[in-house]
Protein backbone atom coordinates (compact mmCIF):
# COMPACT_ATOMS: atom_id res chain seq x y z
CA UNK A 1 0.00 0.00 0.00
CA UNK A 2 1.35 3.41 -1.32
CA UNK A 3 2.05 6.32 1.52
CA UNK A 4 -0.52 8.29 -0.15
CA UNK A 5 -3.11 5.72 0.06
CA UNK A 6 -1.68 5.39 3.67
CA UNK A 7 -1.96 8.72 4.68
CA UNK A 8 -5.21 9.42 3.10
CA UNK A 9 -6.84 6.49 5.10
CA UNK A 10 -5.54 8.16 8.26
CA UNK A 11 -6.66 11.38 7.24
CA UNK A 12 -10.22 9.96 6.79
CA UNK A 13 -10.22 8.24 10.24
CA UNK A 14 -8.90 11.34 11.79
CA UNK A 15 -11.98 13.67 10.40
CA UNK A 16 -14.18 10.77 11.09
CA UNK A 17 -13.04 10.45 14.97
CA UNK A 18 -13.00 14.59 14.80
CA UNK A 19 -16.71 14.33 13.41
CA UNK A 20 -18.09 11.49 15.94
CA UNK A 21 -16.55 13.64 19.11
CA UNK A 22 -18.08 16.65 17.92
CA UNK A 23 -21.53 15.37 17.72
CA UNK A 24 -21.31 13.20 20.92
CA UNK A 25 -20.89 16.10 22.76
CA UNK A 26 -23.22 18.14 21.32
CA UNK A 27 -24.98 20.33 21.98
CA UNK A 28 -22.42 22.53 23.82
CA UNK A 29 -24.52 25.86 22.93
CA UNK A 30 -28.19 27.23 22.07
CA UNK A 31 -30.16 25.65 18.98
CA UNK A 32 -31.78 27.75 16.95
CA UNK A 33 -35.61 26.80 15.64
CA UNK A 34 -36.91 28.62 12.70
CA UNK A 35 -40.70 28.73 12.44
CA UNK A 36 -41.15 30.18 8.85
CA UNK A 37 -44.02 31.84 9.70
CA UNK A 38 -45.34 34.83 12.15
CA UNK A 39 -45.28 33.99 15.73
CA UNK A 40 -49.14 33.31 17.08
CA UNK A 41 -49.38 30.56 14.28
CA UNK A 42 -49.98 26.74 14.44
CA UNK A 43 -46.51 26.16 13.49
CA UNK A 44 -45.15 28.67 16.10
CA UNK A 45 -47.59 27.31 18.95
CA UNK A 46 -46.49 23.46 18.54
CA UNK A 47 -43.09 24.15 17.99
CA UNK A 48 -43.02 26.57 21.09
CA UNK A 49 -44.66 23.92 23.42
CA UNK A 50 -42.38 20.66 21.69
CA UNK A 51 -38.96 22.75 22.08
CA UNK A 52 -39.67 23.88 25.46
CA UNK A 53 -39.42 20.52 26.84
CA UNK A 54 -36.50 19.69 23.87
CA UNK A 55 -34.52 22.46 25.74
CA UNK A 56 -34.71 20.72 29.23
CA UNK A 57 -33.46 16.53 27.93
CA UNK A 58 -31.06 18.56 25.34
CA UNK A 59 -29.78 21.04 28.21
CA UNK A 60 -29.61 23.99 26.29
CA UNK A 61 -31.83 26.86 25.59
CA UNK A 62 -33.63 26.50 21.95
CA UNK A 63 -34.01 29.77 20.62
CA UNK A 64 -37.46 30.36 18.31
CA UNK A 65 -36.84 32.60 15.22
CA UNK A 66 -39.89 33.39 13.36
CA UNK A 67 -38.74 33.77 9.36
CA UNK A 68 -42.04 34.41 7.45
CA UNK A 69 -42.73 34.71 3.89
CA UNK A 70 -43.51 33.33 0.39
CA UNK A 71 -46.04 31.19 2.42
CA UNK A 72 -43.17 29.65 4.79
CA UNK A 73 -40.45 29.32 1.96
CA UNK A 74 -38.76 31.58 3.18
CA UNK A 75 -37.79 30.48 6.35
CA UNK A 76 -37.38 26.86 5.04
CA UNK A 77 -34.81 28.15 2.40
CA UNK A 78 -32.69 29.98 5.32
CA UNK A 79 -32.92 26.45 7.06
CA UNK A 80 -31.97 24.44 4.09
CA UNK A 81 -28.99 26.43 3.68
CA UNK A 82 -27.76 26.40 7.27
CA UNK A 83 -24.65 24.79 8.55
CA UNK A 84 -25.17 21.18 9.48
CA UNK A 85 -24.28 21.15 12.58
CA UNK A 86 -27.54 20.45 14.62
CA UNK A 87 -27.76 24.37 15.84
CA UNK A 88 -30.31 25.54 13.10
CA UNK A 89 -32.94 23.11 12.71
CA UNK A 90 -36.87 23.73 11.45
CA UNK A 91 -40.19 23.31 11.94
CA UNK A 92 -41.97 22.78 9.10
CA UNK A 93 -45.13 21.08 7.56
CA UNK A 94 -47.18 20.31 5.12
CA UNK A 95 -47.08 23.83 3.06
CA UNK A 96 -43.65 24.24 3.08
CA UNK A 97 -42.57 20.56 2.93
CA UNK A 98 -45.17 19.12 0.31
CA UNK A 99 -47.76 21.67 -1.38
CA UNK A 100 -44.95 23.98 -2.14
CA UNK A 101 -43.27 22.34 -4.85
CA UNK A 102 -46.09 22.39 -6.68
CA UNK A 103 -46.92 25.96 -5.70
CA UNK A 104 -43.84 27.43 -6.29
CA UNK A 105 -42.12 26.53 -9.79
CA UNK A 106 -38.55 28.09 -8.88
CA UNK A 107 -38.54 26.50 -5.44
CA UNK A 108 -35.01 27.03 -4.15
CA UNK A 109 -35.33 23.41 -1.98
CA UNK A 110 -36.36 20.20 -2.65
CA UNK A 111 -38.37 19.01 0.82
CA UNK A 112 -37.45 15.18 -0.12
CA UNK A 113 -33.84 15.63 -0.24
CA UNK A 114 -32.58 18.56 0.84
CA UNK A 115 -33.14 18.35 4.43
CA UNK A 116 -32.61 15.31 7.32
CA UNK A 117 -36.03 14.25 8.76
CA UNK A 118 -36.34 14.26 12.20
CA UNK A 119 -39.62 13.46 13.47
CA UNK A 120 -43.48 14.00 13.13
CA UNK A 121 -44.50 16.55 15.68
CA UNK A 122 -48.98 16.72 15.68
CA UNK A 123 -51.29 17.06 13.39
CA UNK A 124 -54.10 19.63 13.08
CA UNK A 125 -56.79 18.98 11.11
CA UNK A 126 -58.37 21.37 8.49
CA UNK A 127 -61.89 23.29 8.69
CA UNK A 128 -63.77 25.60 6.30
CA UNK A 129 -64.35 28.94 8.46
CA UNK A 130 -66.24 32.18 7.67
CA UNK A 131 -67.05 35.23 8.85
CA UNK A 132 -69.76 35.56 11.42
CA UNK A 133 -72.38 37.39 9.02
CA UNK A 134 -71.83 34.90 6.53
CA UNK A 135 -75.70 33.90 4.58
CA UNK A 136 -75.12 30.05 5.40
CA UNK A 137 -76.62 28.22 8.25
CA UNK A 138 -74.73 24.99 6.95
CA UNK A 139 -71.72 24.03 4.82
CA UNK A 140 -74.20 22.30 1.89
CA UNK A 141 -75.88 26.13 2.06
CA UNK A 142 -72.44 27.51 1.95
CA UNK A 143 -71.56 25.70 -1.01
CA UNK A 144 -74.09 27.01 -2.81
CA UNK A 145 -73.32 30.57 -2.21
CA UNK A 146 -69.89 30.72 -3.03
CA UNK A 147 -70.65 29.04 -6.12
CA UNK A 148 -73.09 32.15 -6.86
CA UNK A 149 -70.98 34.76 -5.25
CA UNK A 150 -67.29 33.66 -6.25
CA UNK A 151 -66.85 36.84 -7.95
CA UNK A 152 -67.76 38.95 -5.31
CA UNK A 153 -65.64 37.03 -2.35
CA UNK A 154 -62.63 37.23 -0.59
CA UNK A 155 -60.60 34.35 0.49
CA UNK A 156 -57.92 34.35 3.25
CA UNK A 157 -55.36 32.91 3.34
CA UNK A 158 -51.70 32.74 5.04
CA UNK A 159 -49.34 32.99 1.90
CA UNK A 160 -48.85 30.98 -1.51
CA UNK A 161 -48.09 27.61 -0.34
CA UNK A 162 -49.32 27.49 3.23
CA UNK A 163 -51.50 25.59 4.85
CA UNK A 164 -54.36 27.80 4.43
CA UNK A 165 -53.75 28.36 0.96
CA UNK A 166 -52.78 25.22 -0.23
CA UNK A 167 -56.48 23.71 1.47
CA UNK A 168 -58.35 26.60 0.37
CA UNK A 169 -56.88 26.12 -3.27
CA UNK A 170 -58.49 22.43 -3.19
CA UNK A 171 -61.73 23.84 -1.28
CA UNK A 172 -62.25 26.44 -4.33
CA UNK A 173 -61.63 23.75 -7.16
CA UNK A 174 -63.89 20.88 -6.09
CA UNK A 175 -66.62 23.77 -6.00
CA UNK A 176 -65.29 25.22 -9.55
CA UNK A 177 -64.76 28.45 -8.18
CA UNK A 178 -61.97 31.43 -8.46
CA UNK A 179 -62.93 34.05 -5.92
CA UNK A 180 -60.13 36.33 -5.04
CA UNK A 181 -57.44 35.23 -3.03
CA UNK A 182 -55.62 37.66 -0.19
CA UNK A 183 -52.51 36.91 1.61
CA UNK A 184 -51.48 37.56 4.78
CA UNK A 185 -48.24 37.31 6.50
CA UNK A 186 -49.34 33.94 8.53
CA UNK A 187 -52.50 32.37 9.85
CA UNK A 188 -53.14 34.59 12.90
CA UNK A 189 -53.02 37.73 10.80
CA UNK A 190 -55.80 36.01 8.43
CA UNK A 191 -58.01 34.99 11.08
CA UNK A 192 -57.79 38.47 12.55
CA UNK A 193 -58.87 40.30 8.78
CA UNK A 194 -62.35 37.22 8.97
CA UNK A 195 -63.49 38.16 13.06
CA UNK A 196 -63.29 41.50 11.59
CA UNK A 197 -65.35 40.42 8.75
CA UNK A 198 -62.52 42.28 6.58
CA UNK A 199 -63.01 38.44 4.49
CA UNK A 200 -65.02 36.14 3.84
CA UNK A 201 -64.07 32.89 4.03
CA UNK A 202 -61.08 30.65 4.55
CA UNK A 203 -59.93 26.93 5.19
CA UNK A 204 -57.34 26.28 7.61
CA UNK A 205 -55.84 24.28 10.77
CA UNK A 206 -57.82 23.79 13.24
CA UNK A 207 -55.98 25.56 16.18
CA UNK A 208 -56.14 28.73 14.38
CA UNK A 209 -59.93 29.20 14.77
CA UNK A 210 -61.07 26.90 16.88
CA UNK A 211 -61.43 29.73 20.26
CA UNK A 212 -63.14 31.83 18.06
CA UNK A 213 -65.92 29.40 16.51
CA UNK A 214 -66.46 28.18 20.32
CA UNK A 215 -67.05 31.70 21.18
CA UNK A 216 -69.31 32.39 18.03
CA UNK A 217 -66.67 35.37 16.38
CA UNK A 218 -66.81 33.38 13.12
CA UNK A 219 -68.39 30.17 12.17
CA UNK A 220 -67.02 26.66 11.51
CA UNK A 221 -69.05 24.88 8.77
CA UNK A 222 -67.02 21.29 8.73
CA UNK A 223 -64.09 19.46 9.42
CA UNK A 224 -62.00 17.80 6.63
CA UNK A 225 -61.32 14.48 8.34
CA UNK A 226 -63.10 11.31 8.73
CA UNK A 227 -64.48 11.78 12.06
CA UNK A 228 -65.30 15.18 14.19
CA UNK A 229 -63.22 16.28 16.71
CA UNK A 230 -64.10 16.40 20.62
CA UNK A 231 -63.65 20.24 20.97
CA UNK A 232 -65.76 21.23 18.19
CA UNK A 233 -67.97 18.31 18.87
CA UNK A 234 -71.26 20.41 17.21
CA UNK A 235 -68.91 20.55 14.03
CA UNK A 236 -69.61 18.35 11.07
CA UNK A 237 -67.43 16.44 9.08
CA UNK A 238 -67.35 17.55 5.67
CA UNK A 239 -68.45 13.96 4.75
CA UNK A 240 -72.02 14.31 6.93
CA UNK A 241 -72.25 18.25 5.72
CA UNK A 242 -72.44 16.97 1.81
CA UNK A 243 -68.43 17.45 0.68
CA UNK A 244 -66.84 13.98 1.12
CA UNK A 245 -64.40 14.75 -1.28
CA UNK A 246 -63.07 17.39 0.75
CA UNK A 247 -60.42 15.89 2.99
CA UNK A 248 -57.24 17.43 4.25
CA UNK A 249 -55.55 17.66 7.52
CA UNK A 250 -51.76 19.34 7.91
CA UNK A 251 -49.04 18.18 9.72
CA UNK A 252 -46.01 19.89 11.85
CA UNK A 253 -42.67 18.24 12.01
CA UNK A 254 -39.14 19.14 12.66
CA UNK A 255 -36.10 18.55 9.98
CA UNK A 256 -32.61 19.25 10.00
CA UNK A 257 -30.40 20.42 7.29
CA UNK A 258 -29.03 17.90 4.86
CA UNK A 259 -25.35 16.18 5.73
CA UNK A 260 -26.41 16.70 9.52
CA UNK A 261 -24.28 13.90 11.18
CA UNK A 262 -26.21 10.85 12.23
CA UNK A 263 -25.77 11.20 16.16
CA UNK A 264 -27.12 14.30 15.99
CA UNK A 265 -30.26 13.75 14.23
CA UNK A 266 -30.58 11.19 16.97
CA UNK A 267 -30.30 13.47 19.95
CA UNK A 268 -32.87 15.55 18.28
CA UNK A 269 -34.94 12.73 17.31
CA UNK A 270 -34.79 11.33 20.94
CA UNK A 271 -35.53 15.05 22.46
CA UNK A 272 -38.89 14.88 20.10
CA UNK A 273 -39.71 11.76 21.16
CA UNK A 274 -39.19 12.42 24.75
CA UNK A 275 -41.11 15.66 24.59
CA UNK A 276 -44.00 13.97 23.16
CA UNK A 277 -44.16 11.18 25.60
CA UNK A 278 -44.91 14.31 28.42
CA UNK A 279 -48.10 14.42 30.08
CA UNK A 280 -48.50 17.90 30.12
CA UNK A 281 -46.69 18.50 26.74
CA UNK A 282 -49.38 16.18 25.66
CA UNK A 283 -52.12 17.99 27.42
CA UNK A 284 -51.24 21.21 25.81
CA UNK A 285 -51.18 19.73 22.44
CA UNK A 286 -54.44 18.49 22.51
CA UNK A 287 -55.72 21.51 24.00
CA UNK A 288 -55.37 23.41 20.90
CA UNK A 289 -56.71 20.53 18.85
CA UNK A 290 -53.93 18.59 17.62
CA UNK A 291 -53.16 14.63 16.63
CA UNK A 292 -50.19 13.36 18.28
CA UNK A 293 -48.30 10.89 16.46
CA UNK A 294 -48.28 7.37 17.74
CA UNK A 295 -44.34 5.66 18.43
CA UNK A 296 -44.13 4.04 15.08
CA UNK A 297 -44.88 7.71 13.27
CA UNK A 298 -42.37 9.73 15.22
CA UNK A 299 -39.14 8.01 13.57
CA UNK A 300 -36.91 9.59 10.75
CA UNK A 301 -38.43 7.26 8.55
CA UNK A 302 -41.70 7.44 9.12
CA UNK A 303 -41.42 10.95 7.85
CA UNK A 304 -39.71 10.53 4.89
CA UNK A 305 -41.56 8.57 3.85
CA UNK A 306 -44.65 11.36 4.39
CA UNK A 307 -43.23 14.15 3.28
CA UNK A 308 -42.49 11.67 -0.60
CA UNK A 309 -46.41 10.89 -0.42
CA UNK A 310 -47.12 14.34 0.85
CA UNK A 311 -45.60 15.99 -2.13
CA UNK A 312 -47.21 13.33 -4.61
CA UNK A 313 -50.99 14.14 -3.26
CA UNK A 314 -50.24 17.99 -3.06
CA UNK A 315 -48.35 19.59 -5.71
CA UNK A 316 -50.66 17.92 -8.64
CA UNK A 317 -53.94 19.20 -6.66
CA UNK A 318 -51.80 23.13 -6.37
CA UNK A 319 -50.58 22.94 -9.63
CA UNK A 320 -53.98 21.93 -11.15
CA UNK A 321 -56.60 24.54 -9.31
CA UNK A 322 -53.96 27.60 -9.46
CA UNK A 323 -54.38 27.34 -13.00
Amino acid sequence: MSLRIICGLMAGALAFCTHLAVAQEYPTRPITVIVPFAPGGPVDTISRIVTEHMSRTLGQPIVIENVAGAGGTTGSTRAMRATPDGYTIITGHMGTHAAAVGAYPDLAYDPRTDFEPLALLAGTPTLVYAKKDAPAANLKEFVAYVKANATKLNNAHAGVGSVAYTTALYFNHLLGVHPTMIPYNGGAPALNALVAGQVDYMCDQIINGMAQVQSGQIKGYAIATPARHPLLPDVPTTTEAGLPDYQASAWNAMFAPKNTPMAILAKLNAAIVTALDDTNVRRRLLEIGSDIPDAAGRTPEALARLVRAEVDKWAPIVRAAGK
